[in-house]
C-alpha cells in the first residue's frame, strides 16, 4: 500500500505559499534532423528543452494574491517536496527551480468545497531527486 506521506508544495525562498492540488508536467524535447547533399538522415541537433506545467491550488487565504504577484512580477519559485514528519510537512528535496508564472485562470466561487486556481508555469532548472 502506498505511503501518502508528501505532497508537492509552491516555496518562495523558505517561506511555503500554498500546496499543490494537481500537478501536470509538459516536456518539449525538440530535435531537427540534419540532412546532407549525399544521404538524407545524417543526424540530429538537439535544440534547447522546456519544461512547463500547470498547477491548481487551493484559493484559500491570500494563496491566489501572492501567485499573481509572483506572476506580475515576474519573480521566481521553485516546485518542491515536502515530507510529512508527525504533525508537521517539512522540507524534503527540490525538484523545480527558478519557475515562473506565464499565465492565470483563477476559478469561479463554488458553493461546495474549495475554490481552485490554475496557473501555467515554466521551470528553468529541473532538478533529479538522488
Amino acid at each position: 500500500m502506498a505511503d501518502w506521506n508528501t505532497r508537492l508544495e509552491v516555496k518562495l525562498g523558505n517561506r511555503t505559499i500554498t500546496p499543490i492540488t494537481n500537478f501536470t508536467p509538459t516536456f518539449n524535447v525538440p530535435h531537427t534532423v540534419v540532412h546532407s547533399l549525399e544521404q538524407d538522415n545524417t543526424g540530429y541537433v538537439r535544440q534547447p528543452f522546456t519544461f512547463t506545467f500547470t498547477m491548481t491550488v487551493p484559493a484559500i487565504a491570500a494563496t491566489v494574491a501572492d501567485l499573481t504577484e509572483l506572476a506580475v512580477n515576474g519573480t521566481e519559485f521553485a516546485i518542491t517536496v515536502a515530507e510529512k514528519r508527525g504533525t508537521d510537512w517539512a522540507f524534503n528535496a527540490m525538484k523545480f527551480a527558478r519557475c515562473v508564472v506565464t499565465s492565470a485562470s483563477p476559478s469561479n466561487v463554488v458553493i461546495d468545497g474549495v475554490p481552485q486556481a490554475n496557473f501555467t508555469c515554466m521551470a528553468l532548472t529541473v532538478g533529479v531527486e538522488d
